[in-house]
């Protein structure tokens, strides 16, 4: 027989029922019972929003963050990427913007010690790694872009890697 739980919103009556077949386990069931208690005071409180269009941008922006959390749960790296950057772009950041931010995370990672790659793990597929179509073959460079290459770099300076063995604490 099928277990319910249900949850009630004190403030406005909303009452949410799930129903179905769940785990014996008493964490597994005080989890269900928090997450639909959670679902509901967001439903009362997205109801209770006078204004439509206000409404709707709270139901979208739930819907999305839902959407992430079960890609994020099946390991779905890259719909949580495509997610995240839709949500960006829908905020008016732009894909220049994405991949200024991609790069500034990069360099705070590797300043920490930590791989730079790990970056694709925020932005799967994303925007800073070049595909082939887009990449310019060695031959298309000209000796001014080459130039410009060394030029540009000259006031960077080199820093060695601070990283340590300590563990991070977190």
């Amino acid at each position: 027989m099928p277990a319910q739980y249900s949850a009630t919103d004190s403030n406005s009556g909303l009452e949410v029922t799930v129903t179905g077949e769940f785990p014996d386990e008493t964490d597994d069931r005080v989890r269900i019972a928090r997450t639909t208690n959670l679902f509901t005071r967001l439903m009362a409180t997205i109801l209770s929003t006078e204004s439509t269009d206000e409404r709707n941008q709270r139901f979208r922006a739930i819907e999305t963050q839902l959407e992430i959390a079960d890609s994020l749960i099946k390991g779905d790296m890259e719909s949580v990427g495509e997610l995240v950057r839709e949500t960006l772009n829908d905020m008016g950041i732009t894909e220049e913007q994405i991949r200024e931010a991609e790069e500034q995370w990069r360099e705070q990672i590797v300043n920490l010690g930590g791989d730079p790659d790990s970056v694709e793990n925020i932005f799967p597929g994303g925007s800073s790694h070049q595909n082939d179509s887009e990449s310019e073959s060695l031959e298309e460079i000209t000796d001014d872009e080459i130039e410009n290459l060394f030029s540009s770099s000259e006031g960077d300076s080199e820093h060695p890697d601070d990283s340590t063995d300590e563990e991070n604490p977190s």
